[in-house]
This record gives structure tokens, C-alpha cells and sequence, in this order.
């Protein structure tokens, strides 16, 4: 007997929320922004429609389903089943925070600020939730398959990112490492940079979209569903002991790169988020590039 699927209703903790949770009332958070001032109806009417689009979403979906809910400050704590239905009510950021934690479940994105937040993954409107619930119980639904990046620590450390991976120093200080492909025989440079930006064809949107303008290399930037990652060297310093030639390129499906630590402490982090990082330490050795797992958005 197969189980109904499960709609897990991602969602984060709006700027109303904590600001109460701060101030402790809403006159006292109304009372603090007034005196920098700003109005606390722009946020409580942001709160207002975020908590309107879940109640939508939730009504929608089937009698026969089941339901939870998880706030993205649990995400790590959160166990996804292979027959949940995953919809992300909120921001495109949020689709990128739970994208690490999935396993090919369907992501429907919901736009709780049309015209605010820019769409890319949030794709749909609180009222279409129960015609695509309808479609993924039909099997009719459209997905696009996201490529995403992953870095594998030779500790078997993993971290999987759908916009980038940065790998340098905790505090953004001078990181110190050696670089090279694995496919470029055996060439390696040791580096003393800002660190180091593995990107997908989502994150070109964002982080890899600046440094590439900035740049102005001659790769084309990779579409999202692309098996291709482009990776920049941030201010790499050269020195007697440090090079400059190697700071950027492209990843094809098979092809890695390889980054040796010389420094006593790095980390690699995805998708901006710091608190969850992979740690490396002097000697450790990680591989970057295409994820085996694709982020299946609904379309």
C-alpha cells in the first residue's frame, strides 16, 4: 500500500515576525521604526500577504494528502520523504535554501510579492496552487531540471548548492590553497586570493552574474538547466609564491576542480549561507563541480 503524498509547506519567518519577536509588541516594533523613520505598514502588509498565501496554498491541497509545515531555519533539521510534494511559498532565495536538502521531489515555487521578488523560481501565484496540486496527481506536470554544483571534501565532507559554492577563508581574509582541473595534466598554481566562486546557470542571475560583467570574459554564461559551471578566483594576489594564471573558467558534466588547502582553516559554503559550511583544514583536498541530483521546479 503506497502512502498519499505529503506537501511540505516551505516558508521562512517574516521581517514583521521578528521584528514582535525583538521589540516584543507590535506598538513597541511600530514605536522603534517610527523613530528611523520608517512604517511598519509596508512590512505588516508584506506579513499580511505571506500569511494569506499560506492559508491559499493549504487549502488547496487535496483532502487525500497529507500536510506539514517547515520554517527555513529548521531545513537542516527536517527529514524529506521521496513521495513529498515540496512548495516553497516566498522568496526565489528559498527555493535555493531547500534545493541542498531534496532528493528529486517536485518544487513548486509561490510568489508571496509579485513584482517585489523577481520570479525566477517562484514562478507561480497562491491561486494556481490547486491546479498544479491536480497536475502532479495526474503525472501532467512540466518540470524544468535545474543543474546545481556540488564540493566533495576528501573527508567525504558533501555540500550541494543550486546558485554557487564559494570556497575561501571563514572571515573572507586571504585564502591560500593550491587550484588546477583534474583534466589539464597535473597543472596546479598555489593561490592567495578572496577566495574562489563555483556557479550554475541559476546562479548567473546573481553572485557569478557580477563577477562575470565585472570580468568580462568570453564564456557565455550558462543556462540553468546546462550541464556547465562557470568558476572566477576573487583578487588573486600574485607574489613570488603565488600565481594569477589560473582565475577562471568552465566546468563541463565530467570535469572537476581540484583545490588543495595551505592555510589552517577554509570552508565552502553554497547559496550565501555561511551557518551551514563544509570545514577544511591545512592539507584536505576538495572537488568542485556538476551535481549527479537536478532541482526538479515545476514550470
Amino acid at each position: 500500500m503506497s502512502l498519499a503524498p505529503r506537501v511540505v509547506l516551505v516558508h521562512r519567518v517574516t521581517e514583521y515576525e521578528e521584528l514582535v519577536a525583538r521589540h516584543g509588541t507590535h506598538g513597541q516594533a511600530a514605536f522603534f521604526l517610527s523613530s528611523r523613520g520608517r512604517d511598519i505598514q509596508e512590512i505588516a502588509e508584506r506579513h499580511r500577504r505571506t500569511r494569506q498565501a499560506l492559508t491559499e496554498v493549504a487549502s488547496a491541497i487535496p483532502l487525500t494528502w497529507r500536510q506539514t509545515r517547515v520554517e527555513r531555519a529548521d531545513l537542516d533539521r527536517f527529514l524529506f520523504a521521496p513521495e513529498d510534494v515540496v512548495v516553497v511559498v516566498g522568496q526565489d532565495g528559498l527555493v535555493a535554501n531547500v534545493a541542498k536538502y531534496l532528493a528529486g521531489q517536485p518544487v513548486v515555487g509561490i510568489d508571496t510579492d509579485p513584482g517585489r521578488n523577481p520570479g525566477v523560481l517562484v514562478r507561480h501565484r497562491p491561486e494556481d496552487a490547486g491546479k498544479l496540486f491536480a497536475f502532479t496527481q495526474s503525472g501532467r506536470s512540466i518540470f524544468d531540471e535545474l543543474t546545481m554544483v556540488e564540493a566533495v571534501a576528501d573527508d567525504t565532507q558533501r555540500l550541494v548548492a543550486l546558485n554557487e559554492i564559494y570556497l575561501g577563508a571563514a572571515g573572507h581574509q586571504t585564502a591560500r590553497y593550491r587550484l588546477g582541473l583534474e583534466d589539464d595534466g597535473g597543472v596546479v598554481e598555489a593561490q592567495a586570493s578572496s577566495g574562489v566562486i563555483v556557479g550554475t546557470g541559476t546562479g548567473a542571475t546573481g553572485w557569478i552574474r557580477s563577477v562575470w560583467q565585472e570580468r568580462g570574459v568570453r564564456q557565455r554564461l550558462p543556462a540553468p538547466t546546462e550541464e556547465r559551471l562557470l568558476w572566477f578566483v576573487r583578487e588573486a594576489w600574485p607574489s613570488p609564491a603565488t600565481g594569477t594564471s589560473l582565475v577562471a573558467g568552465e566546468l563541463a558534466a565530467a570535469t572537476r576542480l581540484r583545490l588543495t588547502v595551505e592555510s589552517e582553516r577554509l570552508v565552502a559554503f553554497g547559496d550565501g549561507v555561511e551557518t551551514d559550511a563544509v570545514e577544511l583544514t591545512w592539507g584536505q583536498t576538495v572537488r568542485v563541480g556538476v551535481c549527479r541530483e537536478r532541482l526538479r521546479l515545476v514550470c
